[in-house]
């Protein structure tokens, strides 16, 4: 279990496994959300675009050719 101290002004220090753990970083936004038992919920907001890579697996592979002629016919109404 992490702890943390509460400063004057308010400001917590995450621990750092808690930081490892969602993954987060400086710049990073998070959400507190009380509860009605009086659990309070952090949930990071931000997302880092590279955290998402390899999420989408797909066999189906195309040239640039197929994609350019798709948008053709796309933009034709085909």
């Amino acid at each position: 279990m992490s702890v943390a101290t509460i400063t004057s002004k308010g400001q917590v220090t995450i621990p750092k496994d808690v930081r490892d753990a969602l993954r987060l970083r400086a710049g990073h936004r998070l959400e507190f959300v009380a509860l009605d038992d009086g659990t309070i919920l952090v949930r990071p907001l931000t997302v880092d675009i590279r955290d998402l890579f390899g999420i989408l697996k797909s066999d189906r592979h195309a040239t640039v050719e197929e994609m350019n002629e798709a948008i053709r016919q796309r933009g034709a109404g085909l």
